[in-house]
């Protein structure tokens, strides 16, 4: 019945001028996505079954760009950055607020007691959470449970934008914007042990599912550095049809997820070859990718068209797009919170 609900749901959409697709979704659905619209200044919340953004909750201050998802679903956590883009003159945001999925609503906000501009962010598998905070160079940890403080971590660099985090939780890797750099920091000791330069711009950044591979965009060419984490050099610089933004791997380590952003296309990067196998057209100026955990859906945020596309990485097609706010960006799944 369930099943039979959710096409009826689908189908209403299509017809209503939503997804244009009207079929059953992929299995392995069970969760919301979650976009940071910066343009209205929401937390938007997805449900990929009926393929439409159900709910807006209305961020504390302008503006957050990223979302972070608890681990069991339950909680976002959305940096408020401030309202000017990365190495621009603006307000310096110091705050982020958390928003309790289920109701709806903000139930906490976190001050981190100075302007930090803080960015992005990721939970370890301490259950702490680690945001990137641009205007002190550091990540700062929160405790969950608290919404305080704990930790402040140095990165040794400006505009530590974007992070990613090993599955062990005992390093961190930072792309620093317009340092042009990132940063490999061991968080047990609390230092930074690697300075990696990148190009004059670098920008997000991510792991390979084995953390073998660290993989940020030059944003001076249309290149991917691959970075080695054992030897914390540049190994690859994979040339790529358009400049790169959003990666995401595939949970089997097959393949990473390449959001092109100015040539409005997601490419798939053979992890074995380190070449790029296929690219899609999507809509206009892509952002950011998460996989679903199942692997068989990515979700890629186009930030000029107002849209998430949904891309079945099997067929490697887009398989609907979901309307979202206004200059949608950063992406979170919430795994549990079906």
């Amino acid at each position: 019945m369930r099943l039979a609900a959710s096409l009826l749901v689908v189908l209403a959409v299509a017809a209503e001028g939503g997804s244009p697709v009207a079929q059953a979704p992929l299995p392995g659905a069970s969760g919301l996505l979650l976009v940071a619209n910066k343009g209205d200044h929401t937390l938007g919340i997805i449900d990929p079954v009926a393929g439409k953004q159900v709910a807006t909750v209305e961020e504390s201050g302008v503006t957050g760009h990223e979302v972070i998802a608890s681990p069991d679903g339950r909680t976002a956590y959305v940096p408020i950055y401030g309202d000017s883009g990365v190495g621009r003159p603006g307000s310096d945001g110091r705050t982020m607020d958390v928003v309790d999925i289920a109701s709806r609503r903000r139930v906490a906000i976190v001050d981190f007691g100075r302007p930090e501009r803080p960015h992005h962010g990721a939970f370890g598998p301490d259950g702490r959470l680690y945001v990137t905070t641009e205007l002190t160079n550091t990540i700062t940890v929160i405790d969950p449970k608290t919404h305080q403080v704990v930790d402040r971590i140095p990165t040794g660099q400006p505009e530590s934008h974007m992070l990613a985090l090993t599955r062990d939780g005992k390093r961190a890797y930072t792309s620093n914007a317009h340092a042009g750099t990132v940063s490999a920091i061991d968080l047990v000791a609390k230092k930074v042990i690697a300075t990696i330069p990148i190009s004059a711009y670098a920008q997000r950044i991510a792991l390979s599912v084995d953390d073998r591979w660290a993989f940020t965009a030059d944003q001076t060419k249309p290149e991917l550095a691959v970075i080695d984490t054992a030897t914390h050099q540049v190994r690859h610089r994979v040339a790529l049809p358009g400049r790169a933004y959003g990666t995401a791997p595939t949970p089997d380590g097959r393949f990473l997820v390449v959001a092109l952003i100015n040539v409005n296309k997601v490419g798939l990067l053979d992890l074995q070859s380190m070449q790029l196998a296929k690219t899609l057209d999507v809509p206009k100026a892509p952002q950011y990718v998460v996989v679903r955990p199942d692997g068989r859906v990515a979700y890629v945020s186009c930030d000029a068209s107002r849209q998430v596309a949904v891309v079945d990485l099997a067929a490697f097609k887009v398989e609907r797009l979901i309307d979202a706010g206004p200059l949608a960006d950063g992406l979170a799944w919430a795994a549990s919170a079906r």
